[in-house]
């Protein structure tokens, strides 16, 4: 007990500062007056000061009328050190009332105000439904819980420690820490600490947030490799458990997998995986999931899209031959996250995912055409549909035909660009260069929903599938063609929207909640 009220006592000492000086030295990321035109149009993304490197999404909740979002910021080279330290990155902090349009909040959160850097972590509400952070303290080695004290989240209260205690009632102070999770379940708060990906995630429990008693491992020992398609032992960080319905669901990652989710129950106090599925098909393209649940009930999530899409090959079908982490390279902002996704359970119990409807109040200048036939081994382009930030909805009629699909961004035509297909009897859905598991019922019609954001490219199948993927075009390369290989092809609809700016314009005044 005494290391850890020592450890404690330092940690607090370190993150008091007057609040003089911390006004003065707090920064507001916002928009520069002059954007650069390859910027993305309506993707939440990190405008500046300085690149964010990474830009994992953190805690999110709905409070007070709007929609609250962290997310990891400031490369390692704007990192100082101090002794020699590197203490570790801010959290930057976003709200909106429609998850569509954010306004930055000044940085509060990082080394100066909390004593250590920001790392993985999630929010939560306590029983008297106060907001609370529980997150890892980087350059601390520990985990860490703070509470709101005031309605911007722009006040939180000095960091408390998470120190389990074993079943001999002693705190386990040498136990390693790692990306933290916390939920309440029957009225109790449980933890999860994802620990190294040398050792296993680990659960405790608690009544009132400060005294924790130590469960054990996360997954329950009938974990059932076999079933699920992959091992006990993959690592789990990032991790967001929250319930759906009668079912627990976790977000998280594995660091050579990149986004997944497990569906399962919460038995004898671990969690027992029913099924395992990807989120993301090409190393760290769609990575660090947390999400929020919205007054309406929604479960809705975000991810960091990054280019770093050739970093591990065997994620990958084929090979990649673009770096897209060099070729995009000051060609957009750092810190992007995913399109908000709205993700629900079917009556089988299996994922739904969707794009958030918010989304659709983005939507202008409207195109739809209906009842094309696309003649078998010909391609046909769409006349009046073109742009680089856009969004597409294609209901094509039970496709059979051997080879189908579309290309957007692609010359006049219908040549080059990206390519979005699948055929009759696949099991994949083509998009550019990845193929996500997805596969149609007999007779089932196929709805697409593409969203181009520049060089960001994110579809949505059926509601059952998604992908996001990153494509390097030529400017006077915008336009859209549908083909068909194999059989004709039968599309009931197309419509296409010009998607508006989520974005003040350039040298206008931004709002900013500094109450």
């Amino acid at each position: 007990m005494k290391t850890t009220v020592t450890t404690l006592m330092i940690t607090m000492m370190a993150s008091v500062c007057s609040a003089q000086g911390l006004k003065a030295e707090l920064e507001t990321p916002a928009m520069p007056e002059n954007p650069s035109e390859t910027w993305l149009t309506y993707h939440l993304a990190h405008p500046g000061p300085g690149n964010a490197t990474p830009g994992d999404p953190n805690p999110a909740f709905f409070w007070k009328g709007r929609y609250h979002l962290h997310y990891i910021y400031k490369d390692r080279a704007a990192r100082k050190k101090q002794k020699g330290r590197d203490w570790g990155p801010d959290w930057a902090h976003v709200s909106s009332e429609d998850m569509v349009h954010w306004t930055w909040h000044p940085t509060v959160l990082g080394p100066k105000r909390m004593g250590h850097g920001m790392f993985s972590g999630t929010g939560f509400f306590t029983k008297e439904c106060k907001p609370g952070i529980i997150y890892h303290g980087k350059s601390s080695s520990k985990n860490w819980i703070s509470y709101a004290l005031d309605d911007h989240l722009n006040q939180w209260s000095e960091p408390e420690l998470v120190l389990p205690r074993d079943k001999d009632g002693k705190d386990i102070t040498e136990m390693s820490y790692f990306d933290p999770d916390l939920w309440i379940n029957n009225g109790v708060y449980y933890a999860l600490n994802a620990r190294s990906s040398s050792e296993p995630p680990v659960i405790m429990k608690s009544n009132n947030l400060k005294d924790w008693d130590y469960i054990g491992e996360l997954l329950h020992p009938d974990f059932d490799e076999e079933k699920l398609g992959v091992g006990r032992d993959e690592d789990i960080s990032c991790p967001n458990m929250f319930k759906m319905g009668d079912k627990w669901v976790l977000l998280c990652i594995s660091h050579d997998l990149g986004c997944r989710y497990f569906i399962g129950d919460f038995k004898d106090e671990q969690f027992l995986p029913e099924q395992h599925g990807m989120m993301n098909w090409a190393a760290w393209d769609f990575f660090a999931p947390e999400s929020l649940l919205t007054p309406d009930g929604r479960r809705v999530m975000w991810s960091w899209c990054t280019t770093v899409v050739s970093k591990k090959k065997n994620t990958v079908p084929r090979e990649i031959e673009i770096d897209f982490n060099e070729v995009l390279a000051g060609k957009i902002q750092t810190g992007i996250q995913s399109l908000p996704r709205e993700l629900s359970l079917s009556d089988e119990g299996t994922l739904l995912i969707k794009p958030l409807r918010e989304l659709k109040k983005l939507r202008a200048d409207e195109k739809t055409f209906k009842d094309i036939t696309v003649n078998s081994d010909t391609t046909h382009l769409l006349e009046g549909i073109s742009g680089d930030t856009m969004e597409l909805e294609l209901v094509l009629e039970a496709p059979s035909a051997k080879e189908f699909g579309l290309k957007v961004l692609c010359d006049q035509e219908g040549s080059d660009g990206f390519t979005i297909s699948s055929g009759k009897g696949s099991k994949n859905l083509n998009v550019g260069y990845i193929q996500p598991p997805f596969e149609l019922q007999e007779g089932e019609d196929l709805t697409l929903r593409i969203f181009i954001d520049k060089r960001l490219i994110e579809v949505f199948a059926n509601d059952r599938q998604a992908a996001v993927a990153w494509y390097d075009y030529k400017p006077k390369d915008l336009h859209v063609s549908l083909f068909s290989k194999g059989g004709d092809l039968k599309v009931k609809k197309v419509s296409a929207w010009q998607m508006k700016s989520i974005y003040p314009k350039a040298g206008r005044e931004q709002k900013t909640h500094t109450k």
